[in-house]
């Protein structure tokens, strides 16, 4: 399937302007801020955990534990389909 030459002229200067335009973009400024030192979500301490990280790692450990037993789901509903190699 071959595509318009408009459509692929379109897709050529999207692929043009998404290499150069980051270039043109400016970086923050490179003197010193006056805002106070340290993590501005603590009180004054240092930089610290936010939030709940053992509710973080609960949440990975169950989204691995859900994947792993759909993909054995999975295998097994389409394991009848296949036929097993004559030895």
């Amino acid at each position: 399937m071959r595509l318009p030459d408009r459509v692929r002229a379109a897709l050529a200067s999207a692929a043009l302007l998404g290499v150069l335009l980051p270039g043109a973009v400016l970086a923050a400024d490179p003197s010193p801020t006056t805002a106070a030192a340290g993590d501005p979500r603590s009180a004054g301490e240092g930089p610290g955990l936010v939030g709940d990280p053992a509710w973080a790692i609960g949440i990975v450990v169950a989204i691995a534990l859900v994947s792993l037993v759909l993909t054995l789901v999975y295998v097994r509903a389409t394991a009848a389909g296949r036929s097993e190699p004559r030895t």
